[in-house]
């Protein structure tokens, strides 16, 4: 595709209160900025992931404060892209195609969301607006309820029981947190065995959506992650340079309650991820090193066979053969996943591609997957709606 990261930068992930978003946004920015190694007046063009600094922020047309952080990019053109959890991959998504396409150079691609400005009601309020409200949201359903859909109507068509769909899970879980303990930018910094997490007590893993409970779900949580995109012609000055092999994007329904789509495999996600890889020319077992949507455990588990690791009704054995832990074939959330290194959710998308784009350079932020050479990205919007896989390749 003739397109490259040169250029990565993650803030610390959590709750951030001595940070508002254009904080974030300036310090994302800067910092990728400086780790490309490049003149800020090299940028042709921004683009933004955000799913909705309106509802936490008060603020919807954040692209262009751009200028503000930095007047050099002043008459640059600027967007903002909102495809829910899915907005910071969407916003790589374009700037690819318009590098692509000739008309820029370089772009700056930037993922930002500040979550932690409402109470849990509000943000779970303001999340639900990603359902299809009309049907979902406005019914009192949560992501939570909705993600619920998946693990029952998984349980149901292979038959598994709560008992030991929820060890699996907590296997799950302890993976991220013990991937998150090593990572100085994540949330949470805990390390956790999945029989800790399974003896917890009701009180401290209580039932959120049947059958997902409270260590089951990622978190409310504040950040920003960017990277300087280029094309062939700019990436000569680069000694870091990775190629974004392929990006792709495939569509589903909106809605998951007694919907169109599958409730017990990840469709979209997995016709994105098939085309990525044959247009980048690989096969999942060329992938040494994946960033997963793990918005909750079952996300993760359902996201093994949607990739390509098994067959659909086969995740379980994936996750007890350890081949996604450490030192396994294709290391899986080795940041610790949205689950531990935190997901604000326009920033998600973005940070997957920086942690990859580190892996690769030999640079990890935390755990580092030895001899990674091929990278896979899969950041999901909604319920299974907006899927977009990349796939990152060293030069």
């Amino acid at each position: 595709m003739n397109t490259y990261i040169i250029g990565g930068y993650n803030t610390k992930f959590g709750r951030l209160d001595d940070h508002n978003l254009y904080t974030l946004y300036e310090e994302a920015a800067k910092g990728a900025i400086l780790d490309a190694q490049i003149e800020t007046k090299d940028i042709d063009a921004v683009f933004i992931g955000n799913y909705s600094g309106g509802s936490f922020n008060n603020q919807e047309h954040l692209a262009p404060y751009g200028v503000n952080i930095m007047p050099e990019l002043r008459h640059k053109p600027m967007y903002r892209l909102e495809n829910a959890c899915a907005s910071g991959a969407s916003a790589a998504h374009m700037a690819v195609m318009a590098i692509g396409s000739g008309m820029i150079n370089t772009a700056l691609v930037v993922g930002i969301e500040k979550m932690n400005s409402l109470d849990t009601k509000d943000v779970t309020k303001a999340l639900a607006k990603a359902s299809y409200w009309q049907k979902e949201g406005s019914q009192n359903y949560t992501f939570p309820g909705l993600f619920a859909e998946f693990a029952k109507g998984w349980m149901k068509k292979y038959d598994v029981n709560e008992e030991t769909l929820r060890t699996t899970l907590a296997h799950i879980s302890a993976k991220a947190y013990n991937f998150g303990a090593e990572n100085p930018l994540a949330h949470i910094q805990k390390l956790r065995s999945p029989e800790e997490i399974l003896n917890l007590p009701e009180e401290k893993n209580p039932m959120v959506a049947y059958p997902l409970r409270l260590h089951d779900c990622s978190l409310i949580s504040d950040g920003a992650a960017a990277m300087v995109i280029t094309n062939k012609k700019m990436v000569k000055n680069s000694d870091k340079a990775v190629e974004i092999a392929a990006i792709d994007e495939a569509a589903d329904y909106l809605d998951i309650v007694n919907s169109k789509k599958s409730n017990h495999f990840l469709e979209g996600a997995s016709v994105a991820c098939e085309r990525a890889l044959q247009k980048a020319g690989m096969s999942i077992n060329d992938i040494q090193v994946a960033e997963v949507h793990d918005c909750f455990t079952i996300t993760e588990l359902l996201s093994y066979s949607a990739i390509g690791l098994c067959s659909p009704g086969r995740e379980m054995d994936i996750v007890a053969s350890n081949e996604v832990s450490k030192g396994g074939r294709l290391v899986v959330n080795p940041s610790g996943g949205l689950k531990s290194k935190g997901h604000p959710v326009g920033a998600t998308g973005a940070s997957m591609h920086v942690m990859v784009y580190k892996q690769l350079c030999g640079e990890a932020i935390g755990y580092q997957v030895n001899n990674a050479t091929n990278g896979l990205i899969l950041n999901i919007g909604g319920s299974g709606a907006s899927n977009i896989v990349s796939i990152l390749k060293k030069a």
